[in-house]
């Protein structure tokens, strides 16, 4: 990237930031940029604009590939559930948090048992609920983005330069002011989730070529979607009722996490639960991470994206891009795993554990997005028993 699109892509990030938090940000907050070691040009752009907004900012550069390997070999239980003295007040006192993702190696940790990573992940799970928390407050937001890196570019089938203009024309850094633009799509979609949210909706079907899916919408909520949180980012989402969800759900597109790869991910749902768990490659790590938890196998979103908004019409290799894919069909994905508070539609000092419980939000450690981008038609069961079609041909009905 040159010097050019970095600038743009600092901007975008901090837009991102800053459109995230419900409350506007103050002079000297508490920022942390985490950023992996190929994306130091992208992270000191950012570093600097933060510095000169009078952010306080703390950098942490990211474990490499050869370390996190080396961890995940080498430490025991105690050393992979051990929280460092000071985090838990580090995290109740953060304001902001940028992530920068820019990884060198994609499958890594194919070799290592995913229950380890996922004791990491339990153990780490309570930080994720004191931010969580402290933006339901409107103390905290959060933004990432995706750097190029020749690995990323080599698993999408890529050139580097391919690769890079695919997030270039996604993040709108191809624009005069990338910003502004993102600023217009918001407004955009602003206005399908008054649409949607309008809808006395119950349940959804959503059928495809592989999928047959039912999801109970559940009580109190709402769509968000292009809100700051994720750069790029045109998915509208919830967070549904995971005890209503029934059927077959297909993910036709690939998927790197944890250090694997894995393909074709099918399941089938009974009361909420996924009970038979296939793929063509990678079932054993697709088992063992839905049993990270017992919340792990049920779901926490469920999202569209409108292709006429996503210019993402390639494969990415980064669940980032991939889960706002728009080509010729646009997306939807469920993740298995936690569910969104803000897609509570109630006041948000009100949604405690206990309310979240009662009303189907999904509690886990895991967090993972599985993508379907065949031709669908997602359906909507009203309450007053109508039924509308509300997506077709990858875009919103509305």
């Amino acid at each position: 990237m040159n010097a050019t699109l970095l600038d743009k892509y600092a901007e975008v990030l901090i837009w991102g930031l800053k459109t995230a938090r419900h409350n506007k940000f103050k002079p000297y907050d508490t920022i942390m940029l985490r950023w992996e070691l190929a994306a130091r040009p992208l992270a000191e752009k950012v570093y600097a604009k933060l510095i000169r907004q009078k952010f306080n900012v703390l950098s942490r550069a990211l474990t490499t590939p050869a370390m996190e390997h080396s961890f995940y070999r080498s430490a025991d239980r105690r050393q992979r559930q051990f929280i460092n003295k000071g985090e838990k007040e580090l995290y109740a006192s953060l304001n902001g948090n940028i992530y920068i993702s820019a990884p060198d190696s994609l499958t890594h940790l194919k070799d290592i048992d995913p229950q380890k990573m996922g004791e990491t992940a339990v153990a780490r799970k309570f930080l994720r609920d004191i931010a969580e928390k402290r933006e339901e407050q409107g103390a905290y937001a959060w933004t990432l983005c995706t750097y190029p890196t020749p690995e990323l570019a080599r698993k999408a089938g890529l050139t580097l330069a391919e690769y890079t203009a695919q997030i270039s024309k996604a993040c709108y850094l191809n624009e005069k002011n990338p910003a502004q633009k993102w600023q217009e799509t918001l407004e955009l979609a602003v206005e399908i989730k008054k649409w949607l949210n309008a809808l006395p909706i119950k349940k959804f079907q959503i059928e495809s070529a592989r999928a047959d899916l039912t999801i109970l919408y559940g009580e109190k909520r709402r769509f968000m979607g292009v809100s700051g949180h994720n750069i790029p980012s045109f998915e509208l989402f919830t967070s549904p009722d995971w005890r209503g969800t029934e059927g077959r759900y297909y993910a036709n597109l690939p998927s790197y996490r944890g250090g694997n790869y894995v393909e074709g991910i099918d399941l089938t749902f009974v009361k909420g639960s996924a009970v038979k768990i296939r793929a063509q490659k990678g079932e054993d790590y697709v088992r063992k991470t839905l049993r990270l938890d017992k919340q792990a196998n049920k779901i926490g979103e469920f999202s569209l994206t409108d292709k006429r908004f996503s210019k993402i019409d390639k494969f990415m290799a980064d669940i980032l891009f991939d889960e706002n894919f728009g080509g010729a069909s646009g997306n939807c994905h469920i993740a298995v795993g936690a569910s969104y508070s803000d897609t509570y539609a109630g006041d948000p000092r009100n949604l405690t554990k206990a309310v979240k419980q009662n009303l189907g939000f999904n509690d886990s450690a895991l967090h993972w997005d599985l993508i379907n981008t065949e031709q669908k038609t997602v359906t909507a069961a009203l309450k007053n028993g109508k039924k509308i079609l509300i997506y077709e041909k990858g875009m919103f009905r509305h």
